[in-house]
């Protein structure tokens, strides 16, 4: 027995199937992907470029927002051309170390947005409830505290993933078929007991994420509470406005991460998951800067002074 395990754990490759039955429309795969990833990538870049470039945007709301769109360049970076390469050469193979990143990555960049999310809660809350006292609470040093502590937090959970794994042992030709590393598509392939990391998941499920989205709903009961005891319309709705485009990504982001790594697995639904999954790997970051840009006056005002003073330039 002891041998066997050995002679598996000899194979440092797994297999990622993606979207290769597909071969008819291979192509069609491959310029959609591309485009979703380059589109996605500039967008994020135009964003993060005019938060910093432009004194106006450098409140609290936008530094957390500068942070995620930050993540969501690393986000789609670690799935996305892995699995453009592979739809484009039929190459389906991945290594350890190359699938190990993906999980720490993926697990980092989703549980750091969820703690960003519940900072920028925290932020509208301050702004909405106890207005007078938001510029002394939301100073620099404490965005960047919880920044740092965010980031740290998302380091520190996603660490453990890729260490539980690599004690793993996984038969001879591990083919994963999801459209990246997803953890639970690995855990089916693996042959020693993976108890630990079910109850990992779960436990993270539920302590990280559930937890952050009840943090973020306990905020906007308040939010909520103190708009509706604002006497004018136009005092309701400034206010809400102000807070309902985080809202919106929130909405977004959480219902789509919950569902997607808390579900039972399927498989008999495995093309409608990745399918899915695609819509929360690139569609979703992609949305976010737009609800930002398009639903905010004051970064529509800088995009277009932006584009103004290009067409001088040129």
């Amino acid at each position: 027995m002891h041998e066997n395990v050995h002679n598996y754990s000899l194979h440092r490759e797994f297999y990622l199937l993606a979207f290769i039955r597909y071969e008819n429309v291979k192509l069609l795969i491959f310029v959609f992907l591309l485009s979703i990833y380059l589109f996605c990538v500039l967008e994020n870049i135009l964003v993060t470029n005019l938060i910093c470039l432009t004194s106006q945007l450098h409140t609290p709301m936008y530094f957390f927002l500068c942070n995620l769109t930050v993540l969501d360049i690393i986000y789609v970076s670690t799935i996305l051309p892995k699995l453009i390469v592979i739809t484009f050469t039929g190459n389906i193979s991945i290594s350890y170390i190359g699938c190990f990143t993906q999980v720490f990555l993926y697990v980092f960049c989703i549980g750091t947005e969820f703690f960003l999310l519940v900072c920028m809660a925290y932020d509208r809350y301050v702004a909405i409830c106890i207005p007078l006292h938001y510029a002394l609470i939301m100073v620099k040093k404490t965005c960047l505290s919880l920044s740092t502590f965010c980031c740290s937090l998302g380091i520190f959970n996603a660490m453990m993933y890729p260490l539980l794994i690599s004690k793993l042992s996984f038969s001879n030709y591990p083919e994963i078929n999801h459209v990246f590393c997803h953890m639970k598509s690995i855990l089916q392939l693996s042959i020693s007991d993976t108890t630990a990391i079910d109850l990992l998941i779960i436990v993270d499920g539920l302590l990280l994420g559930f937890s952050s989205f009840m943090l973020i709903l306990f905020s906007y009961m308040f939010i909520i509470s103190t708009i509706l005891k604002i006497k004018t319309t136009s005092g309701k709705l400034k206010s809400f406005s102000s807070c309902s485009s985080h809202l919106t990504v929130v909405v977004l982001f959480c219902s789509t991460s919950l569902i997607l790594n808390m579900k039972p697995e399927n498989k008999l639904s495995k093309e409608q998951d990745k399918l899915f999954s695609m819509f929360y790997i690139a569609v979703v970051p992609i949305l976010n800067p737009l609800v930002y840009s398009l639903r905010n006056k004051d970064v529509l005002r800088t995009l277009k002074i932006s584009i103004l003073r290009i067409k001088k330039k040129v």
